[in-house]
């Protein structure tokens, strides 16, 4: 069997990555057009079929799921060891790449990153908003941002904002049609605006006071899948809303929302940048650790 090198490992792993032709040929200043017959030289080299491909899809193969597997971490090291030079430099360079829900980019991550970019300035990042868990290692993601307590144990978590904590919130037009809730179980008998998130799961609302938890399940004729729309569809009367207080705090005080509940309302850990534990951190990411280390936790603007 003819073997391939590591230009061709590259291209197999940038589509691998993306799924899609289009995304990796732009990553790779190329044609997509061009890529495909790259990868096709590679499968007859190999004698093997890498990918299922479809005129609207692109899916790895079992074979090309093996060879995924055992080359990214082998290419993760790779590229540790290149950027690791980078300590021989007054600063670092490259591209940080960060995935992060919606939420928590523009609660905690973007106001961090924007004063990074100021400090750094060879540094470039990228974030993409991911609402779901990913796989850090074979999305080729640097780090990621999420609430503490939903993070894996194995993870190394470094803490980017203030403690948050959740705010059940709707209309004062909705309040006029419906009662106010004093319980979390009277929200089973109220128009809520649910939650579900990428996995299909629903999210089941989430309450304490006094050591006393409380779950529920809620009902609601409309499903979104982030909390700003949920806000939205609260200011427009069609429901109660899950969120966080620092989200509406300005709505609430303006009279556009009205807060129920708020002695059932937890208060969560907050946002934290969390990557896999590695022998050597990318000097990019290193240099944004240090950086989230040296600046103090602000609360967020009221």
């Amino acid at each position: 069997m003819n073997q391939i090198g590591y230009h061709e490992l590259g291209v197999f792993l940038t589509i691998a990555r993306h799924k899609s032709f289009r995304r990796a040929a732009d990553e790779l200043g190329c044609t997509p057009s061009a890529l495909s017959h790259a990868l096709r030289a590679i499968e007859e080299r190999l004698d093997l079929r890498l990918f299922n491909r479809t005129t609207r899809s692109v899916a790895l193969t079992e074979a090309g799921e093996r060879l995924f597997s055992r080359v990214t971490p082998a290419f993760r090291d790779i590229d540790d060891a290149l950027e690791d030079l980078d300590t021989f430099r007054d600063t670092p360079t490259g591209l940080l790449r960060i995935n992060a829900s919606h939420a928590a980019t523009r609660m905690a991550l973007m106001p961090m990153v924007t004063r990074f970019l100021a400090a750094y300035p060879g540094v470039n990042v990228e974030i993409v908003i991911a609402n779901g868990l990913v796989d850090m290692v074979s999305e080729g993601f640097d780090a990621g941002v999420r609430l503490g307590e939903s993070l894996a144990q194995d993870m190394i978590a470094v803490r980017l904002g203030p403690a948050v904590r959740s705010a059940y919130v709707a209309s004062p037009a909705f309040f006029r049609r419906y009662p106010v809730p004093t319980e979390p179980e009277h929200l089973r008998d109220l128009p809520c605006i649910r939650l579900r998130f990428e996995t299909g799961r629903y999210y089941h609302w989430e309450f304490e006071r006094n050591g006393i938890k409380k779950t529920v399940e809620v009902a609601g004729r409309l499903i979104v899948s982030e909390q700003e729309l949920a806000i939205q569809a609260a200011l427009a009367g069609t429901g109660i809303a899950f969120t966080f207080e620092s989200q509406v705090r300005q709505l609430i005080k303006q009279g556009q929302l009205v807060r129920v509940l708020e002695d059932w309302c937890p208060e969560y850990p907050g946002q934290f940048l969390y990557y896999p534990s590695r022998r050597q951190l990318p000097a990019t990411l290193r240099a944004f650790v240090d950086f989230i280390k040296s600046e103090p936790i602000k609360e967020f603007d009221k």
